[in-house]
């Protein structure tokens, strides 16, 4: 039995394909596009350092299907999409089976985005054993097949995450009230475009001046003044901003006439800092380590005010949201302790939108993701005592939910937020 035991665990973690710094020049990396925003910007960045990649643009239900095949049903939908994400392109024949690698990011959470690896090596011994599963993480897992990432990269994927994130965020702002239809995702590409030549180039870190060069190409798109819906998204970081998780969520809030208003990355950044220092606080984890995070914290905090500051002078947007901020929310409704997933991060951005104009919240819950069920759905209830205009609805994301199920649901809450912004008239 022993024997048994030990031969079906060396099949999942001996026998496998490792990547090694020799393969960066034979081989394609695929990427599954959870950032569409911000891996824009990474892909080059990528690029430019000697990395061919490719962010895969597969989101067809054969996606999904690949995913049941191989990942048990019980485990997280997103968990699911990427594999089937990556099983599906790879049988497209595309790709040269023998110099292709996938690459998949590790917090090194409690979260179970932490263990896709295995679940990934197991599919792709099946179907693809030649293929590598790359790890990309800052948290020393996967020691023997680590994505190598010098400082000078770290730091422009940094930049690139407050770059993407101040895009969306005016794109999303303009793009409901366009007087020339296109107009916006002109601004959009040409401002990326502008961010690539100063990564190419040099200046990349000077983020004050790029954020408001992104915000002035907004700002010029000449607006229409009329009033629309605003619609909330947060919910687990996959589907919240995934177009396959989430079947392309932010489009059709677009399409029926609203403003999405999806919450910045950096904030999720900021949320995972504050956890380590508060497992220093709370749990007496290693003080030593809690207060490199303290500092660390207090540089992107202060970035990321200087960043609201930008935003708040030039006035035409309205800003992004204040970390410190969002706890003091966090902390009316639910514990800091409570940071498995998403979790506090979930019900503060719920009252964040509550308190600057946005009562109408999506919350995209993945099958599978205890923690973001319990931090969303779970504190529904306080958040509706606390806001009484709050209009909300939680989206469940699975294989077997239909997309018209979900926009039917959707559809109904921007019946009541219609209502309540333009009356029954």
């Amino acid at each position: 039995m022993k024997e048994n035991v030990k031969e079906a665990g060396k099949d999942y973690t001996d026998e496998y394909p490792k990547w090694n710094s020799s393969m960066k020049s034979t081989h394609k990396i695929l990427i599954p596009n959870m950032l569409p925003w911000h891996f824009t910007i990474m892909e080059e960045l990528l690029r430019a350092e000697g990395y061919d990649v490719e962010i895969l643009k597969n989101d067809t239900r054969s996606v999904i299907d690949e995913g049941l095949k191989h990942v048990h049903n019980d485990t997280c939908y997103p968990c699911l999409c990427v594999v089937g994400q990556y099983i599906d392109a790879l049988k497209s024949g595309q790709y040269d089976l023998e110099h292709t690698a996938v690459l998949i990011t590790q917090t090194g959470g409690g979260c179970r985005a932490s263990n896709y690896l295995p679940l990934i090596r197991k599919a792709m011994k099946i179907e693809f054993p030649t293929v590598p599963v790359v790890s990309l993480n800052f948290s020393g897992l996967e020691k023997d097949s680590s994505f190598a990432v010098s400082k000078k990269l770290f730091l422009k994927l940094a930049f690139a995450i407050i770059y993407g994130d101040t895009v969306m965020w005016c794109y999303n702002q303009t793009k409901p009230y366009e007087v020339v239809q296109g107009a916006a995702d002109v601004a959009r590409d040409e401002i990326f475009a502008e961010i690539l030549d100063k990564f190419r180039n040099g200046g990349y870190r000077k983020y004050k001046k790029i954020n408001k060069e992104i915000i002035k190409k907004f700002a010029a798109v000449e607006r229409s003044g009329e009033k629309k819906v605003k619609v909330g998204i947060v919910g687990e970081i996959y589907v919240k901003y995934s177009e396959l998780a989430n079947n392309k969520l932010e489009k059709f809030l677009l399409d029926e006439g609203c403003e999405p208003v999806v919450p910045t990355l950096f904030d999720f950044i900021l949320f995972m800092a504050l956890n380590k220092i508060n497992d220093c606080d709370m749990y007496g984890r290693d003080k030593k380590e809690g207060f490199v995070y303290k500092l660390v914290y207090r540089l992107l905090h202060g970035m990321q005010l200087n960043v609201k500051k930008i935003f708040e002078k030039e006035g035409s947007f309205n800003p992004i949201h204040d970390i410190e901020h969002l706890r003091k929310y966090a902390d009316q409704v639910i514990n800091q302790g409570v940071k498995m997933g998403e979790g506090w991060l979930i019900p503060a951005e719920i009252a964040a939108f509550c308190e600057t104009g946005v009562p109408n919240v999506i919350c995209a819950q993945p099958f599978g993701c205890l923690p973001n069920h319990i931090a969303g759905k779970g504190t529904i209830r306080t958040l509706k005592n606390m806001y009484k205009d709050e209009n909300i609805v939680a989206v469940d994301y699975d294989p077997s939910a239909t997309k018209v199920n979900q926009e039917n649901r959707i559809k109904l809450m921007l019946a009541t937020a219609r209502e309540n912004l333009y009356g029954n008239g």
